[in-house]
């Protein structure tokens, strides 16, 4: 392995260490999902550095892409208001 190779995977576990304790830490829900993608598509990167293909395509499709979408949607109905209940008259 040549020091570029070495320099980049050092730089792709950093950045992974980075995110997932900022997305566990981040104030914002949505946020916090953003960060969740991002590092899932750094963890397929970082699959497809250690020569396993079919790995990084699932962690991309199913880790990033099916997973966050869901989340996003669970956040946004998370974050909505809940409507008042009506009293009613007896």
């Amino acid at each position: 392995m040549s020091t570029y190779e070495w320099f980049l995977d050092g730089l792709i576990i950093v950045a992974l260490l980075v995110l997932a304790v900022r997305a566990l830490y981040a104030p914002d829900l949505f946020k916090a999902v953003f960060l969740f993608i991002v590092f899932g598509l750094l963890m397929a990167l970082a699959w497809v550095r250690l020569k396993a293909p079919d790995i990084a395509l699932a962690e991309a499709a199913i880790g990033a892409g099916l997973t966050g979408v869901l989340l996003l949607d669970a956040a946004r109905h998370f974050n909505r208001p809940r409507p008042t209940p009506k009293s009613r008259a007896s």
